[in-house]
Parts: structure tokens; C-alpha cells; sequence
């Protein structure tokens, strides 16, 4: 019986994912361009999908989720201290099973999967700064998602 209560939680939980995803394609995604003025970073967030602020990080900038919390999006800014990307991604010990890391003498952009989640990282180093955004999203939703990813990072700069 119990197996039984498992099966259909989790068939109900992949059809409401299912569900969300098919929603969130349905509707065109509206992005706007988030900005830290101490800071100067800047990047396009999917406001009608991260529609909740969710706290603040360390340093500058702000963390966003979506409405159902399933996901977040963290902005943010800090100091770099002149180290190098390779160096500041070393201090911060990240796990050993990154399925994707590429790191140059500009940024940094990791990513990998933590129990049913995906996480990304990109951090770019301008102006003494270190400029991030931080990605988690349920793995279900990883095709989906892969465009929304490609373009948050890709807009994240030192505007």
C-alpha cells in the first residue's frame, strides 16, 4: 500500500511539473533588465517567471523566486579583491561532480545537478567586482529552461 502512495505522489508531482512547464511555454515570457547601481551590473531577468523577491545576498543585489518557490535567481555583486576567476570558484569549493565548468581570465560559468534540482552559476570579474547570477530550477524543467538560462547569462555585463 505504501508503494502504492508513492507511485501516485509521484506521478501527481511529475504531472504538475508537467503542467507548469507546458503553462510557462504557453505564455510569452516578459523579461526586463535588473540592475545593481552601486554596482553597475545588469542583466535580463524572466520577470514573469522569477515575479517574487525572495531576500537579499551578500554583498549587492537581490534574490528572486518563482511564485510556486520551486526556483530562484539570485543577482549579485560583490568585491573581488583582484582575485582571478579560477581562484575565487577554487575558494569557494564547489562540488567535485560539475558536469559543466568553463572558466577564462573574464568569468566563470558552472553548472551541475543536486538531487532533482539543476544549479548554474556565472560570475563575471570588471571593474573590481565580482558579477553573478545564481540559477536553481527542478531538473524536470531543464529543456524548458535551457533557453531562459542561456539568455540570463549571456545578458549578465557591467553596464
Amino acid at each position: 500500500m505504501t508503494s502504492m502512495i508513492r507511485a501516485l505522489a509521484r506521478l501527481t508531482l511529475l504531472t504538475l511539473a508537467a503542467s507548469w512547464s507546458a503553462a510557462a511555454q504557453a505564455e510569452p515570457v516578459r523579461w526586463t533588465t535588473y540592475r545593481i547601481p552601486e554596482t553597475g551590473t545588469s542583466v535580463d531577468i524572466p520577470a514573469s517567471i522569477f515575479s517574487d523577491t525572495a531576500g537579499q545576498p551578500d554583498g549587492y543585489g537581490q534574490r528572486f523566486q518563482t511564485s510556486d518557490g520551486r526556483a530562484n535567481l539570485t543577482v549579485q555583486s560583490a568585491p573581488s579583491d583582484g582575485e582571478s576567476p579560477a581562484r575565487f570558484l577554487a575558494r569557494k569549493n564547489p562540488p567535485p561532480n560539475i558536469q559543466y565548468k568553463r572558466v577564462t581570465s573574464r568569468f566563470f560559468a558552472v553548472s551541475s545537478y543536486k538531487g532533482d534540482y539543476v544549479w548554474y552559476n556565472r560570475c563575471n570579474f570588471a571593474g573590481g567586482y565580482v558579477h553573478c547570477v545564481l540559477i536553481n530550477y527542478p531538473r524536470a524543467w531543464e529543456r524548458d529552461w535551457d533557453g531562459i538560462v542561456t539568455r540570463i547569462s549571456l545578458s549578465l555585463n557591467r553596464g
